[in-house]
């Protein structure tokens, strides 16, 4: 009789589940259902309860939002078999919209766990969760589920489930929350045609999204998005359907990305917004396409386009399909290095952290490389060395005639891409801010439309390699040609020095310079290459083994140093406050100071009483101007921007300034 006690103890509590944070599950083919809380049981004066209700939805099938859209409806839950229960609440996490026959609706796929708040009658005690649910899902057919989940807690002090609290905190966080914690304001318009929705962001829109909440018998049609240049302002235009005799208060839910919030205005606007439409992205394709053609006249690239041709002289002998070959080749260096660059900014974006245009120039490591490379194709560009493979890999590249050389035509099309970063040409701005503020689509196909560009001169040649064919005869003159290009490289090498020294300083600098210069002198010595080049790749660790990066540039007359509090702290006493983002590596940057900045009026105005001239050196990493550029829907420099009295959020200039922009844009912030 004991041992039968003690198994029926045992039994009974096996039979209720005093410490489970889960239900027992509902399954379908369709659905699996739990009730979990964060609780293992009811701690002394806890008036309140975490829960939340998981939902596992087989492939294909969804569920639906709180306003569900042109068909279905939300979950239903009845607490009426629950004790100790006062009020339960449901918590929606950010919908997504999805479209079947044509219909909108917003919803849930996959899977979906809804934050429950459970405000319990007696604080401390017992209670019993059990729920009524009636949840539609949806494939090509809909079909109610109704089943009953139940969670039984304790009195007691037996603490949390750490994987359900997980699990629910996770949910919580994406329930849309308050406008200013997700940096979005909006408002609305709507009469019997359309719902008209404009929403500001503090940092760039990359895939708005609005869901409004009108009760169930209010339908939109699919949404119309329009972005400003910026991507800070959308303008969302939603069909009306239909509407609710007295329909509540208009409630809108923004999402972008992982950001959601919940907005109510107080009131409708007086009429319908403007467009704040910028360029779409087949505009900025051209856009694209147009500035990586002009990237190859700039000077940090044109050596290495012309390097390309250079050997292409030497080239002219070979077959119509070498030469097509090695160009096509070159090309997809270009294409390969654009791809490869817009996968890093993205899994940098995705990982939460901060991206920019150019910033490898701001990497001492990355410089030695470069500048050695450079010297090394100058080196060899005057006569000073050739590459040459062993006898018998040459014979066994020979036998294939689109072989040889291939790996150096696709690296030198690599070559003039990563070159390329730091010349901003005309438009490129537009192009590059679209990339990287877009969505991940965006991103890919504006990067290969920049690659395209840049690859032109290469694709144009493999068109028609009677080009090459048709170039004069090899002889004495080509000597004259390789001397003129040797020079385009050391001075490429030079300008690429200068910006080491404002990032690593005048030691590591000159240590590289000396270790490459020796190295140039070696290789004119008979039989002393191995040390040459033994020196070349001792010079490349330079930057990596000693980088201490030099105290801040003092600023230059008229120039005050950078900080966003200046901005407001001047503008607030009644000064023009002009800001100009710079760094040594950028060669618009240096174009616009000697066109205009530093000279004529513009440089009159900005050392005037009542002006504040404030600038940014980005040559080295600088978290805070980084985050500047990106509030401000910009990912790389020049950028230069007039704030005043009458213009507090500021007027962006272009890249390319001229005297007329900026003397326009100061009489207007005065």
């Amino acid at each position: 009789m004991r041992i039968l006690g003690l198994v029926l103890l045992w039994l009974s509590v096996l039979a209720v589940p005093l410490a489970a944070a889960s239900s027992l599950a509902f399954q379908s083919d369709r659905l699996t259902a739990r009730l979990i809380t964060a609780e293992n049981s009811v701690t002394p004066d806890a008036g309140t309860i975490s829960a939340a209700l998981e939902l596992e939805l087989a492939p294909g099938w969804k569920t639906y939002w709180k306003s569900p859209g042109a068909v279905g409806y939300a979950p239903e839950l009845d607490w009426s078999g629950a004790a100790n229960v006062a009020r339960a609440d449901i918590l929606y996490p950010a919908p997504t919209r999805f479209e079947a026959f044509e219909i909108e609706n917003y919803g849930y796929a996959d899977a979906v766990t809804f934050p429950l708040q459970i405000m319990l009658d007696e604080a401390g005690e017992t209670v019993v969760l059990s729920v009524e649910a009636n949840v539609l899902v949806c494939e090509e057919l809909c079909v109610p589920e109704m089943f009953t989940l139940s969670v039984t807690l304790p009195a007691g002090t037996s603490g949390i489930d750490a994987a359900a609290a997980e699990r629910i905190a996770d949910a919580a966080a994406r329930v849309p929350g308050a406008p200013e914690d997700a940096g979005i304001t909006a408002a609305y318009f709507m009469d019997d045609t359309s719902l008209q929705v404009e929403a500001v962001s503090a940092t760039p829109f990359t895939d708005p999204h609005v869901f409004p909440d009108l009760g169930p018998n209010a339908t939109f049609g699919p949404p119309e998005v329009s972005l400003s240049s910026d991507r800070r302002e959308a303008l969302i235009r939603l069909p009306v359907q239909s509407l609710p005799d007295a329909p509540p208060a208009m409630e809108l839910t923004l999402t972008d990305g992982a950001r959601a919030a919940v907005i109510t205005p107080a009131e409708m606007a007086a009429g319908p917004f403007q467009n704040v439409a910028g360029p779409g992205l087949w505009s900025v394709v051209l856009i694209a396409l147009l500035g990586g053609l002009i990237l190859n006249i700039m000077p940090c690239v044109l050596p290495v386009l012309a390097v390309k041709f250079t050997s292409a002289l030497k080239a002219a002998d070979q077959s119509p399909a070498r030469i097509r070959a090695g160009f096509v080749v070159s090309a997809l260096g270009v294409l390969c290095f654009m791809w490869a660059l817009a996968a890093v900014l993205l899994a940098v974006r995705a990982g939460g952290g901060s991206i920019g245009w150019g910033t490898q120039f701001q990497n001492p490591v990355f410089l030695g490389v470069m500048i050695a490379i450079m010297v090394a194709f100058a080196a060899n560009m005057a006569g000073l060395f050739e590459i040459t493979l062993p006898q018998r890999l040459n014979t066994k590249m020979a036998q294939m005639e689109s072989g040889p050389g291939l790996l150096g035509d696709f690296s030198t099309g690599a070559l003039a891409a990563v070159l390329a970063t730091p010349c901003s040409a005309p438009f490129l701005g537009t192009a590059v801010t679209f990339a990287l503020a877009g969505s991940a689509l965006d991103t890919l196909v504006i990067f290969t439309a920049l690659g395209l560009g840049l690859a032109l001169p290469y694709l144009l040649v493999a068109l028609r390699p009677s080009l090459v064919q048709a170039l004069p005869t090899p002889g004495p003159w080509m000597v004259r040609v390789r001397w003129v290009m040797a020079a385009c490289l050391l001075a490429t090498a030079l300008w690429l020095g200068f910006v080491l020294l404002g990032v690593s300083g005048a030691l590591v600098a000159g240590i590289l310079a000396t270790l490459l210069v020796t190295g140039v002198v070696v290789l004119t010595i008979p039989k002393a290459k191995r040390v040459a080049f033994a020196l070349f790749a001792a010079a490349i660790f330079v930057p990596a083994i000693l980088a201490p990066a030099p105290a801040p540039v003092a600023p230059e007359r008229a120039w005050a140093v950078f900080s966003e509090q200046a901005i407001a702290e001047r503008v607030a006493a009644g000064d023009i406050v002009f800001v100009d983002i710079t760094a040594s590596w950028c060669l618009t940057c240096k174009a616009n100071k000697a066109r205009v900045l530093n000279r004529g009026a513009v440089a009159d105005t900005l050392a005037s009483d009542g002006v504040t001239a404030l600038r940014g050196d980005w040559t080295r990493p600088d978290e805070a101007i980084l985050t500047y550029l990106q509030d401000n829907g910009r990912f790389g420099i020049p950028f230069n921007k007039v704030y005043g009295p009458s213009a507090p959020q500021g007027i962006a200039l272009p890249e390319f300034l001229t005297q007329d922009a900026v003397m326009e844009a100061v009489a207007q912030a005065r």
